[in-house]
């Protein structure tokens, strides 16, 4: 981390924009001495979160405490009126004449947790080997099959679905099929 004497505080930013503020704070830092000598760290709360988009997985990036963007600073001058008067800055937690620091237990807690929210795979697989699966999608939708193999790391299905009378192999995913 940074110097024992830096402390966490909160600034407060519009909604959707706090990416940008982090921008500001940085490219400030690079032009004035004072804001890089004391401002240390800027950190957006993140999480991650997994959604099914067209059968497939997307690991999104989304802020977890919309509006706010924490850093860790010692304000001392004019450091607390210049992150104050940033474009898209609202103003500090706390209030601009004494804004109140984050305790760094919280903060840990905070970056803890958004390590740990690295998205869990979720292994309750709800297939099994020998399994008669309906299809719902694709061009195969309506057909039943037996469930010959099951990939619980990559979602996917060996179902082998009869067709004109002849058994055919298909890999489908977990959202492609139901149980019968």
């Amino acid at each position: 981390m940074a110097d024992a004497g830096n402390k966490w505080y909160v600034l407060k930013a519009v909604s959707g924009k706090e990416a940008k503020v982090k921008e500001y704070i940085e490219a400030e830092m690079k032009h004035n001495d004072l804001l890089a000598a004391n401002v240390s760290q800027v950190l957006i709360p993140v999480e991650k979160q997994a959604t099914v988009r067209n059968g497939k997985r997307v690991v999104k990036e989304k802020v977890s405490l919309p509006g706010y963007v924490f850093v860790e600073a010692k304000l001392k001058g004019d450091v607390a009126h210049t992150l104050r008067f940033l474009p898209n800055v609202l103003g500090f937690l706390g209030g601009l004449d004494e804004p109140t620091p984050v305790p760094q237990r919280d903060i840990n807690r905070m970056l803890g947790s958004a390590e740990e929210t690295e998205f869990e795979e979720n292994l309750d697989c709800p297939y099994l080997v020998n399994d008669t699966v309906k299809v719902m999608e694709g061009p195969f939708s309506g057909f039943s099959g037996i469930v010959e193999e099951v990939n619980a790391e990559k979602h996917k299905l060996k179902v082998t679905v009869k067709i004109f009378g002849r058994k055919t192999p298909l890999e489908l995913g977990f959202m492609q099929v139901e149980k019968e």
